[in-house]
């Protein structure tokens, strides 16, 4: 019974206690009968556990899921039935939290989870996972295909495919779904079935947005050899494997070393050096990459340190800087007290970004850290300039300091006429703009020359000397200043 129901019977009761002990008594059942029951109910209130704050109302819990799978499993054989298993993920979910905070996206799932139920049975079930997305649990039917699921996934992408409206924001959600038949799960278990779905998710998610995919022991087989390529790169970088070489750039006016750029390169202990286009990628897509910023960070301001020790005059050290590393909304603090710990000034350090970062980023958190690093007294680099479409708006939005132009622009200029006339229009920009300039992928004599002839003010590449470790660029640096000594500078026009 009810604890509402029970104060029905409050008068009989009432009543009867008058006739049995008098007036006494019924003052007391009056006033402590509904005492009683108050009291009960907070108890009972306090003592039921309440739902995971994670959890948003009306959906399952994982438990509910796994049970209703295991169910339907275990009784496949005698009933016919079967089911399979959708993931949703979300395919932007971080900048959602970076431009609208946590709250906002509980309410985007929110919304997610009722336009999710409007298009599913009653039998199915939805559960909310711990990353963001959800589980679907499909109810029982006696024929179940692939193609059938796939229609169930793109009814899911099409319900979450209208703006949902947050504070007079429209946000567009986009989800990639994984799915795995229950037939081919790796065992007949709720767990195997939900962890290959998840599995199918996650290789959806990486070749998103709005990607589907139906889960394969191939899949199986290359997360788990994504998984101990992170464990080898965690442990790469937290040994020592993973640090820079340091390419220099120099100034086509005086020949004079102008900064260094420092360039990751992983020592393997059996593979020997392996070149950073082989294994960046495989950084990004473990989720290293402020883990890999820290380290070269570190290495480059140690540099500087070691350089000025010695004598030696080296003005700035480059550094790339990652869009996952821009969007740590503590980097211009952390970045400070990095340069206090090594007593460097700001100015000696140069952040590098990519042209399409700044191109492309609406992330009010990148544009904030840019410019606070700007402000710290930083320089900013826009690296592979000529790539990224950026224009001159985003250029003068995100403090740009130097821009430095892409080796694509640079190859053969010596040779080809219209290069001249592309990178000429360039480097007249930058010097209306009063930014200044820097070539990349320098390989011959003639581009050097090429350069300094139209107003390029500094060059790193090849032809100036291969990205070195930091033992080896003091002994490069002194034999570059005898050079400059005995060979005259290649000149420039007048600045």
């Amino acid at each position: 019974m009810h604890r509402s129901e029970i104060f029905v019977f409050l008068p009989a009761l009432t009543l009867a206690a008058f006739w049995l002990g008098g007036e006494r008594e019924l003052i007391l059942m009056a006033l402590g009968a509904p005492l009683l029951f108050a009291i009960s109910g907070a108890v009972r209130r306090v003592d039921r556990p309440s739902p995971l704050p994670q959890v948003l109302d009306g959906l399952s819990l994982r438990a509910d899921i796994l049970a209703s799978v295991d169910s339907i499993l275990r009784e496949s054989h005698v009933s016919d039935r079967t089911t399979a298993c959708l993931v949703l993920q979300f395919d932007d979910s971080k900048r959602w939290i970076d431009q609208h905070g946590r709250a906002a996206q509980t309410e985007v799932l929110g919304r997610a989870a009722e336009r999710i139920c409007s298009v599913l049975r009653s039998g199915d079930v939805v559960a909310r996972l711990e990353g963001g997305g959800f589980a679907v649990a499909l109810a029982a039917v006696r024929r179940l295909d692939i193609e059938t699921v796939v229609q169930v996934a793109a009814r899911l992408q099409s319900a979450l495919s209208a703006p949902i409206s947050l504070n007079a924001t429209r946000i567009y959600a986009t989800c990639s779904i994984g799915f795995c038949l229950g037939q081919r799960a790796p065992e007949a278990t709720g767990a195997s079935l939900l962890n290959a779905a998840q599995i199918a998710a996650d290789d959806a998610l990486r070749h998103g947005p709005n990607a589907i995919r139906s889960y394969s022991i191939d899949m199986a087989a290359t997360r788990a050899d994504r998984d101990a390529l992170r464990e080898e790169l965690e442990e790469a970088l937290d040994e020592g494997q993973i640090k820079p070489h340091f390419q220099p750039q120099i100034s086509t006016h005086t020949g004079a070393i102008s900064g260094f750029e420092a360039l990751a390169r992983w020592y393997h202990p059996d593979k020997g050096l392996i070149p950073p286009a082989e294994f960046l990628p495989m950084i990004e897509d473990a989720g290293l990459s402020e883990r890999l910023g820290e380290v070269i960070l570190y290495h480059a301001l140690t540099a500087l340190v070691r350089w000025d020790r010695a004598g030696l005059n080296v003005p700035t050290v480059a550094v790339n800087f990652s869009s996952a590393e821009l969007r740590n909304p503590r980097l211009a603090e952390k970045l400070k007290w990095e340069l206090d710990r090594f007593n460097l000034a700001p100015k000696r350090l140069s952040i590098e970004v990519l042209e399409n970062v700044v191109a492309q980023t609406d992330n009010d958190i990148i544009v904030a850290n840019i410019a606070a690093l700007a402000a710290l007294g930083c320089g900013i680099d826009l690296d592979d300039f000529g790539t990224g479409n950026a224009s001159i708006t985003s250029i003068r939005r995100f403090a740009v300091r130097r821009i430095k132009i892409d080796r694509s622009f640079v190859t053969k200029l010596d040779e080809d006429r219209e290069q001249q006339k592309m990178v000429a229009a360039i480097l007249s920009m930058a010097e209306r703009l009063g930014l200044e300039t820097l070539a990349e992928g320098v390989e011959t004599p003639g581009e050097h020359a090429m350069l300094a002839q139209l107003g390029c003010a500094d060059v790193q590449g090849f032809g100036i000397a291969r990205p070195m470790p930091v033992d080896e660029t003091m002994a490069w640096i002194d034999r570059h200043q005898a050079k400059l000594k005995t060979i005259p500078r290649i000149g420039s026009r007048a600045r």
